[in-house]
């Protein structure tokens, strides 16, 4: 049998339905990327190690970047690093604030990048403190950061959600 020019008209329709213009689809991409990468560097997270529960607050504001001191049950953490025990600190003698001053001092001078230049500049600290630390040890390290000129002192809670009155 011979093919009519309808089915033959037909048949070549068919085959450009098939086809997908792909110059559409990259440029939604291309913006889909954008966006989420301008939008993904707004979250400010504090990692809280698992073994350490925060007070809780009806706080509103962010985070900065700065300069965290972790106080757990047992250590005193500046930046990561291991510098101090809360039973010293608990005990008063002077010279267990010593190697908090130092690593705060060694903090301002060890600038690398634009962003350990902008915390070292801010002069701020924020301080997770577990919440069964007494609160001596809290104000004796707060008290070393001002001494070494942090002037900015926060401390780190969990926010409560805020309550709506009812009417």
């Amino acid at each position: 049998m011979r093919d009519s020019r309808r089915i033959k008209r037909m048949s070549r329709n068919r085959r450009k339905i098939g086809q997908i213009n792909l110059t559409a689809l990259m440029d939604i991409f291309t913006i889909l990327v954008f966006f989420l990468l301008v939008n993904s560097g707004s979250v400010e997270l504090l990692e809280v190690p698992k073994d350490m529960k925060l007070p809780e607050s009806h706080e509103e504001s962010k985070p900065r970047e700065t300069v965290v001191i972790f106080i757990s049950k047992e250590n005193v953490l500046v930046q990561g690093k291991i510098v101090a025990y809360v039973a010293d600190i608990l005990e008063g003698r002077a010279e267990t604030m010593d190697p908090v001053i130092a690593r705060l001092a060694e903090l301002k001078e060890s600038i690398i990048g634009p962003s350990t230049q902008t915390v070292a500049a801010s002069q701020e600290v924020t301080i997770l403190a577990d919440k069964s630390v007494p609160f001596v040890v809290v104000r004796r390290i707060m008290s070393a950061c001002t001494d070494e000129g942090y002037e900015n002192v926060s401390l780190a809670v969990i926010q409560k959600p805020t309550r709506v009155a009812a009417r």
